[in-house]
């Protein structure tokens, strides 16, 4: 039997405490994007989450859209997000309080999650799968929790679609061939609905965003961590590589850099 836990560095089992800023950094930099912040809004006014209800939002990481969620079934619904990692969930527990947020967050596994069968009105699960190697175990503890005519969002890249321009097409080449490697489940975004199906869910709706990067504020540290491990790994060679970079770079100096990825959303029901 494979591994069932999740090969991010975002997982517990990967993740040292020395990282914490520098995913948080870099999940907060998600969460600012406009193309993450107009699919949520789209997903959430699909999804409908309503006063009342009970809604878990897996793999919540530093619980930005736990609270969103919160908001939305408040005063007397019940919003908990469910993350492995105990250094993120504690960000996230703290982030709530200082927002006067009555989220909770509990230790769990996308895998696993510590919730009985049909007791939840609402699952948010954004890009979560992606990192799983065994992606429709977790789509299917999603419809085990589910109650009868509860609703779904499972929102995922599929890193298939990434784009960058310009440079050398064999090093452009090699490069997104590194990016589809380190994913567990690279393509997960055009996964989402057979696996939702597959799970015995209704499909009610389906989206997308082209996450574009903003020439101004290239996340270069994310592009040079890329280059070199497409480099360790032979894919192209240290000249390549710095060729590659200089090219980049120029091309953000005078506006012309377009690096993007497809994020993809999916919202789908249980039966009644």
């Amino acid at each position: 039997m494979g591994d069932t836990r999740p090969t991010s560095d975002f997982h517990a089992r990967n993740f040292s405490t020395a990282d914490l800023a520098r995913m948080v950094a870099a999940l907060d930099t998600q969460d600012a994007a406009q193309g993450v912040r107009r699919l949520r809004a789209w997903t959430q006014t699909a999804l409908d989450p309503r006063p009342g209800e009970r809604v878990i939002d897996v793999g919540s990481g530093t619980g930005s859209q736990t609270l969103a969620l919160a908001a939305a079934v408040a005063p007397s619904g019940e919003a908990l997000g469910v993350e492995a990692n105990p250094a993120l969930r504690e960000v996230a527990e703290q982030r709530a309080a200082a927002a006067g947020s009555p989220a909770r967050f509990l230790d769990g596994d996308a895998l696993a999650l510590p919730v009985p069968d049909a007791t939840v009105d609402v699952v948010w699960c954004e890009r979560v799968l992606q990192h799983l190697s065994e992606p429709d175990k977790a789509v299917g503890e999603i419809a085990r929790v589910l109650r009868p005519g509860g609703r779904v969002a499972l929102l995922d890249s599929d890193w298939g679609t990434a784009l960058l321009h310009p440079g050398d097409p064999e090093a452009v080449a090699a490069l997104t061939a590194g990016v589809l490697s380190v994913a567990a489940n690279p393509y997960s975004g055009r996964r989402l609905a057979g696996q939702l199906t597959g799970a015995g869910l209704v499909i009610d709706d389906q989206g997308s965003q082209a996450l574009i990067q903003d020439n101004t504020t290239v996340a270069w540290p994310l592009v040079h961590m890329l280059g070199d491990s497409t480099v360790r790994r032979g894919l192209m060679t240290e000249a390549q590589r710095d060729r590659l970079y200089a090219d980049l770079a120029e091309a953000a100096e005078h506006g012309a850099l377009h690096m993007s990825v497809t994020m993809f959303a999916v919202v789908a029901h249980r039966p009644a």
